[in-house]
């Protein structure tokens, strides 16, 4: 019997094929590895100041609204600030402004710290300096993502932007998990100054790289209108307009639940300072898994990737709003992690490789205001809207219309599917 003639395979998603062998294929650079394990060390501190300081303002205030002024205070810098970090991330060396960063972050941390020792903390002190940190976050963040192409090739920046988020997820493991015992057993100030040490790890790795301090296209032209610039670019390519408008729905509902974690942990499911850090820890090992898929797949249909987190980031997190079982909660708490670290790595790759190199500091900085500037208002919203209605039924709203948007997306955008 003679073979049937093949027929052309249909068109279609491409399931990524995973390698191990080059999950880590990034570290061959020298100064990406310096960048790598210097920002381990800080992120595990990062993550206990986080955890830290959203119990501390909790326990002194016990007011869920709190919650959203101190992610308001942290986060709304980046609508004043970060359109011109890109400016002047396009202008000056990203290495030395990061440099910078670290040190002003360093400082901060060790300022609060003193103030829980000397037992002069009050609420507004807490949002004041989560202000003065967002300022410098809001110039930290785009200079970080915009600076790893300068570490690794372009063939490895997928790989390098998944293992970027491998070690945060790493930290957000360790981290919240060291916080809930060092709340326990030392107190928050504790973690704010340990917070302060562990950023001088990632400043002598900084400071220990050998490479060259570029510029991608020196400008004398006004800071307006190389920001103008930034935004009619932006705007005029369609696929990171997209990419960007996935991130601002994302983020400004889907977190519902993240705004309010620690109602959850203390009120809904009876948790205390450890199941408060126990679950965020959780979340951290959903992410730092769907890091570890990203960073040793191969695939070239991005987009059909980065569909499936934003479906399922939002649905795990609506049934996560459903339950009152700490298990439960705890299993899909790591879905949520998947599912976020899904979509937010591969569209952070995408916009990346879509950005000429000597916009790239300004289309960073747009998507890190989307990114963060997003969070706080939907999590003023969020609390704001708990305190009326409750915890549940405030999350569950916001994980929903984020949901029915992902499924809108996925109808009416078929082109991002096969980026």
């Amino acid at each position: 019997m003679e073979n049937a003639p093949s027929r052309p395979e249909k068109a279609g998603p491409r399931i990524p094929k995973v390698n191990l062998g080059e999950t880590f294929g990034a570290l061959k650079h020298r100064n990406y590895r310096l960048f790598f394990f210097g920002q381990l060390v800080s992120l595990v501190g990062t993550w206990m100041q986080n955890v830290a300081q959203s119990w501390l303002i909790y326990d002194i205030t016990n007011s869920k609204a709190y919650l959203g002024y101190v992610s308001f205070a942290s986060s709304i810098p980046i609508f004043l600030v970060s359109l011109w970090a890109g400016v002047l991330l396009d202008r000056l060396p990203k290495r030395k402004v990061i440099i910078f960063t670290q040190v002003a972050s360093m400082v901060l941390a060790f300022v609060l710290a003193l103030d829980v020792f000397l037992k002069t903390i009050q609420p507004w002190h807490i949002i004041v300096m989560s202000f003065l940190l967002g300022c410098v976050n809001a110039v930290d963040m785009p200079a970080r993502q915009s600076f790893v192409i300068e570490m690794v090739s372009r063939e490895d920046l997928m790989n390098a932007i998944a293992l970027n988020s491998t070690i945060f997820n790493a930290a957000r493991i360790v981290g919240p998990s060291l916080a809930g015992v060092a709340l326990a057993w030392l107190g928050a100030g504790w973690c704010f100054a340990l917070n302060g040490f562990s950023f001088i790890a990632v400043i002598l790795a900084l400071m220990a790289m050998k490479i060259e301090d570029r510029i991608a296209e020196p400008t004398r032209a006004h800071p307006f209108k190389q920001v103008a610039e930034g935004l009619a670019y932006v705007k005029s390519n369609k696929t990171i307009r997209m990419l960007i408008l996935v991130v601002a729905v994302s983020n400004l509902f889907a977190f519902s639940y993240s705004a309010l974690m620690p109602s959850f942990a203390k009120d809904v499911l009876g948790a205390g300072e450890m199941g408060f850090g126990l679950l965020q820890s959780f979340v951290g090992i959903g992410a730092l898994t769907g890091a570890l898929l990203i960073a040793s797949a191969k695939s070239t249909n991005k987009g059909f990737m980065l569909t499936l987190g934003n479906i399922g980031f939002p649905l795990a997190a609506l049934l996560f709003s459903l339950s009152r079982s700490l298990p439960v909660s705890a299993f899909l708490l790591i879905i949520v992690g998947m599912g976020f670290m899904v979509q937010n790595a591969t569209v952070n790759t995408l916009i990346q490789l879509n950005s000429e190199d000597s916009k790239r500091g300004r289309v960073m900085s747009i998507y890190t205001l989307v990114f963060q500037g997003f969070f706080p208002v939907g999590s003023l919203l969020t609390t704001s809207f708990a305190e009326v209605v409750g915890t549940p039924i405030a999350s569950m709203t916001g994980e929903a219309i984020a949901l029915f948007f992902g499924i809108i997306w996925f109808l009416k955008a078929p082109f991002v599917r096969k980026l």
